[in-house]
C-alpha cells in the first residue's frame, strides 16, 4: 500500500472532514481518515498512486488539498520498505525478488512507460528491425542456386507498427501484467531525487511533488544516448537509437556517427533495407576488443555497400534543413539523415546523489562493489546508470543480487565471465581474455584463430564468412578467451562461457562431443588445432 498525507483547505466543521472522508473513500483502493481540527486526511492506496483523483474528489465536494509538509509516500503492512528509481529489468529483478523476501516496495517511474530502455526502445525493436533487415536481404544475397533472387520491396510502415506491436506485447507481458499481480508493489508515477539518504523527493505529472521514506533505496535509472561535442552537432535534427528505431520511411542516406555496438547494429539494419550508408568512426571498428574482430567486420561490411570512414572526427556538423553536411577536413560527406551512436551516458545528473553522499566516476556513473553497495550503506545501484557493463542481463542479475542484499542476504555478482554479443550478421561474440588482455595482465598465452571454412556446417550453408579464435594459456592449456565472427556467434558464445567457467583445457574441449552439421562444432575444431592441423581430418574426426 501507499500511504500519503493531504493538507485540506476548506473545512469548517467536523460535518465536513466527515464528507471529504466519505469523498475519498468513494475512490477505488482508496481508505481515507480525516481530522477536521488538523485539517489533514491520511490517505492509503491499494494501487498507483493518482493524486489528481483525490484532488478532484474532494474538489467536488468544495475543498481543496495539497500534499501535507514532510509527507511521504511510503508501503505499510510489512516492516522493510525498499524505494526503487526506474522501472526497467534491472529494478523489476529487484522488487519481484525483494517481494519474495517479504519486503514492501516503491516502484518510482517518470517515463511514458515502464520497462526501461530494453523492451522500449532499445533490445527488442533492434532485433526485430535487425531481423527484418536479414530477411530482405537474403531475397537478393542468399547464397542458394536455383533460387531466384530478387530486390525486396520494403514497406516500412508496415515493419514498423509490427515491431511496435510486438514491444507493447511484450511490455505488458513482462512488466505491465506482473506489476497488477503483486499487491507488495505500488508504482508511483514521477521524477525522483534525494533529499537525504533515506527520503527521496518525487516530483509528479500533475505538478506536484510527494516524499519516499524507505528502509532501503535502488538506484536503476539507466542510461541515455551520449552525444559529442561536435560544432553545430546540437543545433541538427539528428537521430539516437531511439530515433532510427521508430523512423517510418527509409532515408536515402544515413551517416552513422560511431564504430561499436549500436552504430554497426544499425548502420547495416538500414543498409539492407535499402539505405546508402556511410560510418564514420572515431577510430577503428570495435575498437575495444581484439583487432581481428573489428578488421574483418569492416571488410564484410564494405562488401554490402557500406563505407567505412574510420580514424574520422568531423569538424563540424550542418543541417541545411534537407541534408546533413560533416565537415571532416579532407572529406565532406552528405547524407539526408543522421544517426549519433557514440555510447551512452548514465542517468544520474537529477538525482541530487550528493544529498546522499553517493559517489560517482568521471562519467557520472554510480561507483558499486560487487554487492552493488554504493558508497552509502543503505542506497545500492544496478544497471547503466553504474561502473557495470552495460548489459540488460547484467542489470537483471544485479537487480536480483541487490535484492537479496538489501533484505538481509549475501550476494556477489561475478563478472569474471561475461559473454557479450553485437547482432551484426556474421554476429560478434565475445567472452574472457582477448590475447591482449591476457598478456597486460602477465600471463603468457597461446592462441588459435579457425576461419569458417574449416567448419563443415559453414561449407553447407555456403556463408564462410568468419573466423573462431580461441586463447589460452601456454602453461597448462586452461581455455581463458574465446572471440568469433559468425552467423550464430551469438548462440555459440555460451558454450565457450561454461567452458571458461569451469576452467576447461583447450585439450578437453577439443576431446568433447559435438553435434555435426552445427556452427557450435567450430569450437571443438578450434581447440584441435592447438594440438593438429584440422584441414587433414575426416568430417567428425574425434
Amino acid at each position: 500500500m501507499t500511504r500519503i498525507r493531504l493538507h485540506i483547505e476548506g473545512m469548517t466543521c467536523a460535518g465536513c472532514a466527515a464528507s471529504a472522508e466519505a469523498a475519498l473513500n468513494a475512490l477505488p483502493g482508496v481508505q481515507a481518515r480525516v481530522s477536521w481540527p488538523g485539517a489533514e486526511a491520511e490517505v492509503e492506496t491499494t494501487g498507483e498512486l493518482d493524486l489528481e483523483a483525490l484532488r478532484q474528489a474532494l474538489s467536488a465536494k468544495g475543498y481543496t488539498a495539497r500534499l501535507a509538509e514532510g509527507d511521504e509516500t511510503a508501503a505499510t503492512g510489512n516492516d522493510l520498505h525498499i524505494a526503487i528509481i526506474g522501472s526497467g529489468s534491472g529494478a523489476f529483478a529487484a522488487a519481484l525478488r525483494a517481494v519474495e523476501a517479504g519486503a514492501r516496495v516503491t516502484l518510482i517511474e517518470g517515463a511514458e512507460h515502464i520497462g526501461g530502455t530494453c523492451v522500449n526502445i532499445g533490445c527488442v525493436p533492434s532485433k526485430i528491425m535487425i531481423r527484418a533487415a536479414y530477411m530482405a536481404h537474403l531475397q537478393a544475397h542468399h547464397p542458394f542456386a536455383g533460387i531466384e533472387r530478387h530486390a525486396p520491396r520494403i514497406r516500412r510502415t508496415a515493419l514498423l507498427a509490427q515491431q511496435q506491436a510486438r514491444v507493447a506485447e511484450l511490455r505488458r507481458a513482462k512488466y505491465e501484467d506482473i506489476l497488477a499481480a503483486q499487491d507488495a508493489v505500488t508504482l508511483v508515477r514521477g521524477w525522483a531525487r534525494f533529499r537525504d539518504a533515506t527520503t527521496l523527493e518525487v516530483d509528479l505529472p500533475d505538478g506536484g511533488q510527494a516524499t519516499v521514506a524507505a528502509d532501503r533505496i535502488l538506484i536503476a535509472t539507466g542510461a541515455s544516448p551520449a552525444i559529442p561535442d561536435i560544432p553545430g552537432l546540437a543545433a541538427t535534427p539528428y537521430w539516437t537509437s531511439t530515433e532510427a528505431l521508430a523512423a517510418d520511411t527509409v532515408p536515402e542516406h544515413l551517416i552513422t556517427l560511431g564504430g561499436s555496438v549500436v552504430a554497426l547494429e544499425l548502420a547495416q539494419a538500414w543498409r539492407r533495407l535499402g539505405a546508402k550508408v556511410t560510418i564514420v568512426a572515431r577510430g577503428t571498428l570495435l575498437s575495444r576488443e581484439d583487432p581481428d574482430l573489428g578488421i574483418a567486420l569492416e571488410s564484410i561490411l564494405a562488401d554490402e555497400g557500406i563505407t567505412v570512414r574510420t580514424h574520422t572526427v568531423p569538424r563540424e556538423v550542418r543541417h541545411d534543413g534537407q541534408r546533413f553536411v560533416l565537415d571532416c577536413g579532407d572529406e565532406t560527406i552528405t547524407g539526408d539523415a543522421l544517426l549519433v551512436a557514440t555510447g551512452r551516458r548514465p542517468n544520474t545528473a537529477h538525482l541530487a546523489l550528493e544529498r546522499a553522499g553517493v559517489v560517482t566516476d568521471a562519467r557520472g556513473a554510480i561507483v558499486v562493489d560487487d554487492h552493488l553497495r554504493t558508497s552509502t550503506e543503505n542506497i545500492y545501484a544496478v544497471g547503466d546508470c553504474t561502473n557495470l557493463p552495460q548489459f540488460v542481463y547484467v542489470a537483471a542479475a544485479a537487480g536480483t543480487r541487490a535484492a537479496v542484499n538489501m533484505t538481509g542476504g549475501e550476494a556477489a555478482l561475478d563478472l569474471s565471465v561475461l559473454p557479450a554479443v553485437v547482432f551484426t550478421d556474421p554476429q560478434v561474440a565475445t567472452v574472457g581474455l582477448s590475447e591482449a588482455a591476457a598478456q597486460a595482465q602477465g600471463r603468457e598465452v597461446v592462441s588459435r584463430r579457425l576461419d569458417l571454412d574449416n567448419v563443415p556446417r559453414a561449407l553447407a550453408n555456403f556463408d564462410t564468412r568468419g573466423f573462431i579464435k580461441l586463447v589460452a594459456d601456454a602453461r597448462d592449456g586452461t581455455l581463458l578467451g574465446c572471440q568469433v565472427l559468425a552467423p550464430g556467434g551469438g548462440e555459440i558464445i555460451q558454450a565457450a562461457a561454461l567452458a571458461i567457467r569451469n576452467r576447461m583445457t583447450v585439450d578437453q574441449l577439443a576431446d568433447q562431443l559435438f553435434p555435426y552439421l552445427t556452427m557450435v562444432e567450430g569450437l571443438k575444431l578450434c581447440a584441435q588445432t592447438f594440438r593438429k592441423d584440422v584441414r587433414r581430418l575426416s568430417c567428425c574426426a574425434g
